[in-house]
């Protein structure tokens, strides 16, 4: 089956050098930095939903709510839009046969 990509999509492949190489430019390392704390909780949640085998839709019915709701969470650990609070992220883990650990290094 052939992949369609939408209308003005064209991805860049890029290699761990190329990554290296523009996390040495100051405003690219930055901006990354900045994003960590967000990307580490998403691998986090990523990582407990799919070692638990559930899909979003698992997830949401765990949790009392939809699968949209779902996704927006998971969709907002990207950008900086929204935090979900920790009662949510408290039902998530819940929902994951988890629970949620804080800690700061």
């Amino acid at each position: 089956m052939k992949r369609v990509r939408a209308e003005g999509f064209n991805p860049v492949p890029h290699t761990a050098d190329d990554t290296a190489r523009l996390l040495a430019g100051r405003n690219v390392k930055a901006a990354y930095d900045a994003l960590e704390d967000e990307y580490t909780a998403l691998r986090a949640i990523l990582s407990a939903r799919r070692d638990a085998g559930l899909t979003q839709a698992q997830i949401a019915e765990r949790m009392g709510t939809t699968a949209s709701a779902v996704s927006r969470l998971e969709a907002s650990l990207s950008s900086e839009k929204h935090s979900p609070s920790f009662a949510t992220l408290r039902k998530y883990a819940a929902a994951c046969g988890k629970r949620l650990v804080i800690s700061f290094a």
